[in-house]
């Protein structure tokens, strides 16, 4: 594990390197982020902003989601994968929205997780983002190997185990940003099978990185 000065130096250096830590996945309305972090399960994001639109738009409201046929959200959504239970997540997610929290995404870890097919990197994500909630940690596949690589956790795979590790050590303000940053480091120099350590920001603080000799 890392000293609290690295901890702040590492936020510091992402912070610097990337300081759009926005989400990549487009959205207009809160629910439309809920859906849009379901079908992003197994699916690149990239992918998920080439189906939405045509998803909301033809379903436009909570209400037409709610009602919508699962066979023509499964048609709409089929590229993403694992469409068939994605579409009935999203119909039944939306009924519970209407009928129990009154139409809007409730802003509860435990309210969240009780939506068909949400589980805690989802409610993480609408937490940061939608809520702007302290101590927010999406523990994605970008965040489980840079955290991991740099010696933020103890190297498990695990989300929920590095949900926990990192929001141990990350100054909660900064801990969704992080995550965002994360991911975007992710694609761009910390590759799962060839990063690119020789341009790394993080190099300092990183255990992975072996310099040549």
């Amino acid at each position: 594990m890392k000293s609290q000065d690295d901890i702040l130096a590492i936020v510091a250096a992402l912070k610097s390197a990337y300081p759009e830590a926005i989400c990549s996945l487009d959205y207009q309305k809160d629910y439309e982020l809920l859906f849009s972090t379901r079908l992003a399960a197994q699916c690149t994001d990239e992918r998920v902003n080439q189906v939405t639109p045509t998803l909301f738009s033809r379903f436009p409201t909570l209400e037409a989601l709610a009602q919508a046929d699962v066979s023509e959200v499964e048609e709409i959504i089929h590229s993403t994968g694992f469409f068939r239970a994605k579409a009935r997540d999203i119909v039944a997610a939306s009924q519970m929205l209407l009928e129990v929290y009154g139409g809007k995404v409730p802003s509860t870890m435990e309210e969240l997780l009780k939506l068909p097919g949400v589980g805690r990197k989802t409610a993480n994500l609408i937490l940061g983002d939608i809520f702007h909630a302290p101590g927010a940690v999406v523990a994605d596949t970008h965040c489980i190997r840079i955290s991991g690589r740099l010696g933020l956790t103890d190297g498990t795979k695990e989300p929920p185990k590095v949900e926990q590790q990192l929001r141990a050590q990350l100054p909660p303000e900064e801990s969704n940003d992080f995550c965002h940053r994360l991911v975007l480091h992710g694609r761009a120099v910390c590759m799962a099978r060839k990063p690119d350590c020789a341009n790394c920001t993080l190099r300092p603080w990183c255990d992975f990185y072996q310099p040549q000799d």
